[in-house]
């Protein structure tokens, strides 16, 4: 019969226009921005920077390896790599990124730039609150608004961040314990002939 899918659909609306003055479920309008709906964990917005202590640039995960720009289907990623090393979380020289820039403009937050990622040093981001005056520069996000402490990761995505955690943490043992066994073992000194021989003749 000609027009049942239109009257199913309008019986669904009056159910919930009927339902939502019983069922606090079925509000599903919220007065934004005075009322937010919580994001789920999964959710992803944009890539931020990952670092770990206070100070953002020692803390840095990223090493500028420049694999999520290579991977990165827009091209949206910009990295120069730095002249100089600094330790990373294992204690391994490393270089870090000089320049990491980021177009939101263009980022489709598809989230290869993570998956590719062998530092978990880039996850996305939850704000989605980012609109500009200007269409250009501003969209344009530099290292400094990229760069987020370990604790914010924790805030954002709980079970995901405790996983990571522990990952880099079994990787740094690891390191710890092949850097031991390859050490070399200390040489023992042999003992005096004098002693010896004054055992023999007594």
């Amino acid at each position: 019969m000609i027009g049942t899918g239109i009257l199913k659909g309008m019986a669904v609306t009056a159910r919930n226009f009927v339902g939502s003055y019983f069922d606090e479920e079925r509000l599903i309008t919220v007065q934004y921005p005075e009322e937010r709906n919580p994001l789920p964990e999964n959710y992803r917005n944009f890539p931020f920077l990952l670092y770990d202590g206070d100070d953002p640039h020692a803390g840095l995960r990223c090493v500028a390896c420049k694999i999520c720009e290579k991977e990165c289907p827009p091209q949206c990623i910009y990295i120069v790599k730095s002249d100089d090393k600094k330790p990373d979380y294992m204690g391994k020289p490393q270089f870090y990124p000089k320049v990491f820039d980021i177009d939101i403009s263009v980022c489709m937050s598809c989230q290869i730039c993570v998956e590719v990622c062998p530092f978990e040093a880039i996850k996305m981001d939850k704000d989605f609150e980012l609109s500009k005056r200007e269409r250009f520069n501003h969209l344009l996000q530099r290292k400094e608004e990229l760069s987020k402490p370990n604790e914010y990761y924790h805030s954002i995505c709980p079970t995901e961040a405790a996983d990571v955690d522990a990952k880099l943490a079994a990787a740094a043992e690891a390191a710890a314990k092949k850097k031991a066994a390859a050490a070399p073992a200390p040489a023992t000194s042999p003992a005096p002939s004098g002693s010896s021989s004054a055992s023999a003749s007594s």
